[in-house]
């Protein structure tokens, strides 16, 4: 218990959380990084292949080719096919879930938050239904029957969703998706043993499965959690581990799938359930946010100010967030849930309950959510949120830290809140990047991890570099939470800005990193790209706007980068994906896309050699469009 692991921690952009992680008297993943420190090469690569008992095969000038004949642009197309085909599915999980949701919502005739939003799709859609439920419910159906579809039959929503440009450069390439779920079957069946074996038409099947992820798995389940759960207001919020109130039971939530807390955060304000928190010692519940489904509570924050405390961290800031004590239980539903944090929460009485058996943890309770039975299902899960803080309360030592991240994060920004910010317009944005005030937009997204310099290391330091040359920058996924905590989205960082961005923020009181949310928000930039092209009359790969998953961390964000490439945007990494033993891999992603498509892959690891590519970009794309 009084070891101390300190020595041994990855440095961290955030330096208060790299001290406090430091003193920790139990191991944590900062703790891990060193004792993996060596890397396998044929991993990194991508030419290992374990598909068939003759294996693993592993490619080398030696021996260009496996077994079966596999050569090194077969194993790494293939392997890197299946992982794009299950970080897919891990959306289309999502998207479905909500739409499930939605549509039991609105069967129960319950609250729709955001009529606008439902009323956008169902224009969409070319629904015309006068009842509210009815209409959120034809439209949950719509989507549902899209994601069903088999292979072969395209989707009906991806014409109504997409940017026409691009909706025809996809039907060009042959790479229209059909449904959802079976697009990710198709995936896994194609690169199974001695099947395909085409590199370049497997990554094709990547841009595919990258355009059905984009649609449906980011921005339809964006557009979905609206409509039960309330548009976006932009405010000024807490973030950091300061948000943990040791008054109250907190329970720190984690996951994608945020319609699954609606049930349990609206519950947790009734006055028979705070009646029981006071009764064990407590002024009554707080949600603590932490990975993408903290940063969904955030996005709509100005909805839940009773219950909602915060967004304390990211993936990589859950141990610390439980390491505080101030935690009494977890509740878990997708990934982002470390398996690091069992035995923290285990040495500390944290409850652990998930409401989704794919997020199943060891030491966890497993209470499926289940739209007919949530009521009492969320009943049992808070008396034992109640039993587990009489448990460890008083027997668990509190290791604050009080004044951790800033008090006034401008959060609530979306495609809708921030064009009613403009006024209802995007052209005072293209005004300002016509006139030179903003050089720029870099969307920096995606996940954190700890070998891209450190947590948050290369994503902090690239912002700072992109800012301090007039490009803003609009976030989404855990790399937010990192810059959030790091004071970067408070007015104040105007400060960091260039000259003319500064002054743009200053006038505006806004700082010049806005963050849009979760993971899943990627989906609400490519509406905020679409509509700068529509305004612009110009496709998506002529605007000033790049893309930068600094530091990517897994399969769902090598599906993410799919849908960027298709969307023919510019994408820098600060890690290569698995492919660089495969020479057509390499040649297609970072050279030939750029005609298949208009987009790239820029592998970068130094911040500033990355923002003078992505800046000399961002020039390039003004000159063109003679501005």
């Amino acid at each position: 218990m009084n070891q101390c692991y300190g020595c041994n921690t990855c440095q961290s952009a955030d330096k208060p959380l790299e001290a406090y992680i430091a003193g920790l008297p139990m191991e944590t993943s900062h703790h891990r990084v060193e004792s993996q420190s060596t890397k396998c090469a044929f991993g990194l690569q991508g030419v290992c292949c374990r598909l068939c008992s003759n294996g693993p095969c592993r490619i080398t000038p030696e021996s260009p080719r496996g077994i079966c004949g596999a050569n090194a642009d077969t194993i790494v197309t293939r392997n890197l096919l299946r992982a794009v085909a299950s970080g897919s599915g891990c959306y289309i999980h999502v998207v479905e879930n909500t739409a499930l949701n939605v549509r039991n919502t609105a069967r129960a005739k319950g609250e729709i938050k955001g009529v606008n939003t439902l009323n956008r799709l169902a224009a969409l859609f070319s629904i015309e239904e006068a009842d509210v439920h009815k209409r959120a419910e034809a439209v949950a159906d719509a989507v549902l029957k899209d994601l069903y579809l088999p292979e072969y039959e395209k989707m009906a929503l991806t014409e109504k969703l997409a940017y026409a440009p691009r909706y025809d450069k996809w039907k060009g390439l042959g790479i229209l998706p059909g449904g959802a779920k079976s697009e990710v079957f198709h995936g896994v069946v194609k690169c199974s043993t001695n099947l395909n074996s085409d590199p370049v038409n497997m990554l094709l099947d990547c841009l595919k499965l990258g355009i059905s992820t984009g649609i449906y798995g980011l921005v339809l389940t964006n557009l979905l959690n609206d409509v039960v759960l309330g548009e976006p207001e932009i405010r000024l919020a807490p973030v950091g581990l300061r948000v943990i109130d040791p008054d109250y039971i907190n329970i720190m939530i984690t996951g994608h799938q945020h319609s699954m807390f609606t049930f349990l955060q609206n519950r947790l304000t009734d006055e028979d359930v705070k009646e029981k928190a006071k009764k064990a010692g407590a002024k009554g519940f707080k949600l603590v946010g932490c990975t993408c489904v903290g940063q969904y509570l955030q996005l709509r924050g100005a909805h839940y100010t009773e219950i909602f405390d915060g967004h304390a961290g990211n993936n990589y800031t859950s141990e610390a967030i439980l390491a505080t004590g101030g935690i009494d239980a977890v509740i878990s539903e997708f990934n982002c849930t470390l398996p690091g944090i069992e035995p923290i929460c285990d040495q500390l009485k944290i409850r652990q309950i998930c409401i989704d058996n794919v997020a199943k943890k060891a030491n966890a309770e497993l209470k499926e959510f289940d739209f007919e039975n949530r009521p009492a299902v969320t009943d049992e899960i808070i008396d034992e949120v109640v039993a587990a803080y009489q448990a460890r309360r008083g027997s668990v030592p509190m290791n604050l830290l009080t004044d951790h991240g800033n008090a006034n994060t401008l959060t609530g920004v979306s495609e809708t809140s921030l064009k009613q910010f403009l006024g209802g317009s995007w052209q005072p944005l293209i005004d300002l990047i016509v006139a030179g005030d903003i050089k720029g937009v870099a969307g920096v997204v995606g996940c954190s991890n700890l070998t891209a310099g450190g947590h948050d290391v290369l994503t902090v330091d690239l912002v700072k570099e992109l800012i301090a040359r007039d490009i803003i920058v609009l976030t989404a996924g855990c790399s937010s939470g990192g810059i959030e905590n790091c004071g970067l989205m408070t007015p104040e960082a105007a400060r960091y800005a260039g000259p003319k961005l500064r002054a743009v923020c200053e006038k505006l009181g806004i700082p010049p990193v806005l963050n849009f949310g979760p993971c899943l928000a990627i989906g609400r930039l490519e509406i905020v790209a679409t509509e700068l092209a529509e305004a612009l009359k110009v496709d998506l790969p002529q605007l000033p706007l790049v893309l930068s998953a600094a530091q990517w961390l897994e399969e769902q964000a090598l599906a993410d980068g799919c849908y960027g490439l298709a969307l023919g945007l510019p994408l820098h990494l600060g890690l290569p994906p698995f492919v660089t033993g495969s020479k057509v891999a390499v040649q297609v992603l970072t050279e030939d896309m750029k005609t298949l498509t208009g987009g790239q892959v820029i592998i970068n690891s130094d911040a500033k050699e990355s923002a003078d590519i992505l800046e000399k970009i961002i020039l390039e794309k003004r000159q063109g469009l003679n501005i």
